[in-house]
């Protein structure tokens, strides 16, 4: 069997992503579609709108396959860490090609990979703007294109993560249709995850944007999960924990630990913090995921092991998705988990569990633990 990759949050699953999976298939005449899905957090860091088996039981009733979780260490990351995870998992998957949405499709984005090695590093090391920010400024003097849409800055990402691990995955960019991105009303048939999850918070009607399980799945919910739902537990380990221990948390550096705690004390809300912390330095969506590295206590030390560490964790499947994992079960290198137990929930997947717990405290739903995959 040939199977097309997807790389989803899916967060939530609309229609728009319905006309993604129909145009994997027609480019590459896959027999199965196999999505790598973010767990029950987002790259951003934010909690995503329903819990990772709400949305793999809305994809698989709409046209994917296979669903796997990409853990929470791989996908709350900036996008290079995001797609290199993602490309990691789909090609043990034994994925032939893989389909993206990008904002110009028709951009050679591995002429961009080797712009970026002409890069003067030296200019990374100025503190007067963001990483992205400075990025562009170097890509556009070299190519005459800057990368600003989120999802042709995940295209390059996929592009450099291919090229340099060598896979022998096909990269096919395919064109936004409907809303954009940042959208935060709907407006046509294609809406925006954006403007879904808005509307889902201002109560508004989403039957024509959404396929029946995601309206059902968010019928009745008073308010999606955020960060003011977290923000007590975050400020309380900010202002308690001693600074040492603030330094050893996954990408506090640059004494960003003082900023935070200082914000912490003075703010008693989370959109109050998160104002008081940002800097040229740091996007939104970097300090996001220090607040959910630093809610869930996760070091340095516990990413690097992590990393060295994959493993696929299937979230559900159909009778062609369960074909395909019989096809390629003895080929995968990475451990293929099904159920999880005691043994696992201790190793192997810890942050996910941990994660999982988190975000229990929006569902009281257990997320990981005795929980068998979907089965359509």
């Amino acid at each position: 069997m040939h199977a097309v990759g997807l790389v989803t949050e899916y967060n939530p699953f609309h229609d728009g992503h319905i006309y993604h999976i129909k145009r994997a298939k027609s480019i590459t005449h896959a027999d199965a579609v196999v999505a790598v899905m973010s767990g029950n957090f987002t790259q951003r860091g934010e909690p995503a709108i329903l819990d990772k088996w709400q949305r793999a039981q809305a994809a698989l009733e709409n046209g994917v396959d296979l669903v796997v979780e990409l853990p929470v260490f791989m996908a709350v990351q900036p996008a290079h860490r995001f797609a290199d995870g993602a490309l990691q998992l789909l090609n043990d998957l034994k994925v032939k090609d893989v389909v993206f949405g990008a904002e110009h499709p028709s951009w050679k984005f591995s002429d961009f990979v080797t712009a970026e090695k002409q890069f003067n590093e030296t200019t990374f090391e100025k503190y007067n703007a963001t990483y992205a920010t400075q990025f562009n400024q170097q890509l556009v003097k070299l190519t005459g294109h800057s990368l600003v849409d989120p999802n042709d800055i995940l295209a390059f990402s996929y592009y450099k993560a291919n090229l340099e691990n060598h896979y022998p995955i096909i990269l096919h960019p395919i064109g936004r249709l409907g809303s954009q991105y940042h959208d935060q009303s709907i407006t046509g048939t294609i809406a925006s995850a954006s403007a879904i999850r808005q509307a889902v918070n201002n109560h508004e009607d989403i039957r024509k944007v959404a396929p029946s399980r995601t309206v059902e799945s968010l019928t009745g919910v008073e308010r999606i999960p955020d960060w003011e739902l977290l923000y007590p537990l975050l400020r309380n380990f900010l202002i308690q924990a001693p600074l040492s221990r603030l330094q050893q948390i996954y990408q506090m550096a640059e004494g960003l630990e003082y900023r935070y705690r200082e914000a912490a004390e003075q703010e008693l809300t989370f959109a109050g913090f998160i104002h008081h912390v940002k800097t040229k330095r740091y996007t939104y969506s970097r300090l996001l995921r220090v607040c959910l590295y630093a809610v869930m206590e996760i070091t340095n030390g516990q990413m690097e092991l992590a990393w060295k560490q994959p493993y696929l964790h299937v979230l559900g499947f159909t009778e062609r998705g369960q074909e395909y994992l019989h096809q390629i079960k003895k080929k995968v290198q990475y451990p293929l988990l099904t159920k999880i137990g005691q043994d696992e929930r201790e190793s192997l997947i810890d942050l996910d569990y941990r994660a999982g717990k988190l975000y229990q405290m929006f569902t009281q739903v257990e997320q990981d633990v005795k929980h068998a995959p979907i089965i359509k």
